[in-house]
């Protein structure tokens, strides 16, 4: 199974800020226990390569990918760090060429019609669609979706269990980014327990989409 079947798979990721990397094993096993067992360490930290390289080490099951990736010395410092694929907020060239050197699957975000033809002309076929409910949610989605059947959305921004089957239950969506399950707070309070509750809420969330 390929990272990005791995992705499909998870159905969310959530979207984790870290800012003490001995707290990210511990995040994962808080995850893991509520049933989601893939991530996204965002590079807003500079504890989030070494974050990401403790995942990888201690809990190698653990699908983990590098966030907010916004340019190629990121891309380098996430692939070092081992990360198994990278997001971004908006549409870079540069970050897409590097992430096609170091050889790591790349989803870059979109808002726009003209953003998703920009993703195509790079050959991609997977983006983000970000910031999602501030940006149009379900319905904008649809819309920009309906003309480039190729394009496949992780939407991100916004999303929760109670809308998270609006967005999965469309075709154009692999995925959905989750940053309310591992909030930058819960996890420097170590409130592990409350992220195992919203974990296991999602996965329950799921659960029609599962009985398909």
């Amino acid at each position: 199974m390929d990272i990005f079947e791995r992705i499909d798979s998870a159905k969310v990721l959530p979207v984790a800020v870290i800012d003490d990397a001995g707290k990210a094993v511990m995040l994962v096993d808080a995850l893991a226990r509520g049933g989601i067992t893939a991530i996204e360490v965002t590079f807003r930290t500079d504890a989030a390569a070494e974050a990401i390289r403790l995942i990888r080490k201690k809990r190698p099951d653990i699908l983990v990918g590098a966030g907010t990736v916004l340019n190629s010395e990121q891309v380098r410092a996430a692939a070092n760090a081992g990360a198994q694929f990278l997001v971004a907020p908006g549409l870079n060239p540069d970050t897409v060429s590097a992430a096609a050197e170091v050889g790591l699957p790349f989803i870059p975000g979109v808002l726009t019609p003209s953003e998703v033809e920009r993703a195509m002309n790079l050959g991609l076929s997977r983006v983000k669609f970000f910031p999602a409910e501030a940006g149009g949610g379900v319905a904008m989605l649809k819309a920009m979706s309906s003309p480039y059947r190729a394009m496949k959305f992780m939407p991100t921004g916004g999303i929760n269990a109670k809308n998270l089957l609006d967005y999965l239950s469309l075709d154009c969506v692999f995925a959905c980014g989750l940053s309310s399950v591992c909030e930058r707070s819960l996890i420097n309070d170590g409130a592990f327990g409350d992220i195992e509750r919203r974990a296991k809420q999602i996965t329950s969330a799921l659960e029609p989409l599962n009985r398909r």
